[in-house]
């Protein structure tokens, strides 16, 4: 059994910082790559950031030069440091991972988490 479990969402104000943390468990042999999505209401879910076992990282424009993805492959632990976030930051927050596990390679999602931009 795999899980993603992730923590660190809450209600922030505008040009506010929040880190995001998504710990992967269970039965793993490997992660090939870990991301983050979001989706705000009324909008399809979209790529924030990824980052590959060998380090490679990708991020969308809405989000680059104001956020940080990371990992921590002894703890199967991915990262999304968020500074200077907008009220369009507002979404469910869903990280990923690409697992082999006792099944063949597939990707896992986490529950999501709430992150608001408000004053």
């Amino acid at each position: 059994q795999v899980q993603l479990v992730e923590s660190g969402g809450g209600l922030v104000q505008p040009g506010g910082s929040l880190r995001l943390s998504c710990a992967a468990s269970g039965s793993i042999f490997s992660i090939y790559a870990m991301g983050w999505y979001r989706q705000a209401p009324g909008k399809q879910r979209e790529l924030v950031a990824t980052i590959t076992s060998g380090g490679s990282t990708n991020y969308a424009d809405s989000v680059k030069g104001r956020s940080t993805i990371s990992r921590d492959n002894a703890k199967n632990t991915v990262y999304l440091q968020m500074n200077s976030l907008k009220p369009e930051g507002t979404a469910v927050y869903y990280c990923n991972a690409d697992i082999m596990s006792r099944s063949p390679r597939s990707t896992y999602w986490s529950q999501g988490t709430q992150v608001t931009v408000s004053s």
